[in-house]
């Protein structure tokens, strides 16, 4: 059974592994609004997107909305099992899903055959979570921040969902830093593929700090990028087919 990966821009996908159907982080319909409201920062998606069918499991990184994205949970199966970070746990409990486990950074949970690792992500404030997901026939790692947890050991994964630039604020520094952890990831993984996350999906942004959001790095420079490992940038809605490997 071949497993594939779709993306739908900013942070959402959809993984297909192992027979199951994973929805991640997913801003599927209407705009996004970032507190303390519009005026500070909104996102307008080109257009929406259908709730995908036959969903197993949703997997949401943060409890941020740009990541566990109140209008479009809204419009999810509420007896869609989640699993989360302590924050986006919090956000799926308020909404009313009903099968809910929060993984703190280290914590595992196994679900249908898949084993799913949190991982500590990026501080937002609070460290939220990245994923080390395994199964029969491959192995992803994700995080949309573009940050590393130390505590990972090197070990060989199939598949990375990481963001390939920096972005941040003038004065703020990098909140996003998918350059600059490239090759340490690529060293500590050892990926055959390599999926371009986060900046995509043509979202349009307004709001008095739209402006000053900058590109800080550049895609990672080919020489970071082993032969042997395929760097995608993907386009939206298209699946890419993810590489077998071992768990």
């Amino acid at each position: 059974m071949r497993s594939q990966a779709t993306y739908y821009g900013a942070n959402g996908w959809l993984l297909e592994i192992d027979g199951l159907r994973v929805l991640v982080d997913p801003w599927l319909c209407g705009s996004l609004v970032f507190p303390p409201g519009s005026w500070f920062l909104k996102g307008v998606l080109p257009q929406p997107f259908p709730i995908p069918s036959q969903l197993d499991l949703l997997l949401l990184t943060q409890g941020l909305p740009d990541h566990a994205h109140p209008e479009t949970l809204k419009e999810l199966p509420k007896s869609l099992p989640v699993v989360g970070s302590e924050s986006a746990g919090r956000v799926t409990k308020r909404l009313g899903f009903e099968t809910i486990t929060q993984l703190r950074p280290g914590e595992c949970k196994e679900f249908k055959g898949l084993k799913i690792r949190a991982t500590a992500g990026a501080a937002v404030p609070k460290i939220e979570n990245g994923y080390l997901l395994f199964w029969s026939t491959g192995s992803l790692y994700l995080e949309p921040h573009g940050v590393l947890d130390p505590e990972i050991e090197s070990r060989k994964v199939d598949t990375l969902i990481t963001p390939t630039v920096d972005l941040g604020l003038p004065l703020l520094g990098a909140f996003i830093t998918g350059a600059t952890v490239m090759p340490d990831l690529v060293n500590r993984f050892h990926p055959q593929t390599i999926l371009a996350s986060t900046t995509g999906g043509d979202v349009e942004f307004s709001g008095a700090i739209s402006h000053i959001l900058k590109a800080e790095g550049i895609t990672a420079a080919p020489e970071e990028i082993p032969k042997t490992c395929s760097l995608i940038t993907p386009q939206v809605g298209k699946p890419i087919p993810l590489p077998k490997g071992s768990n």
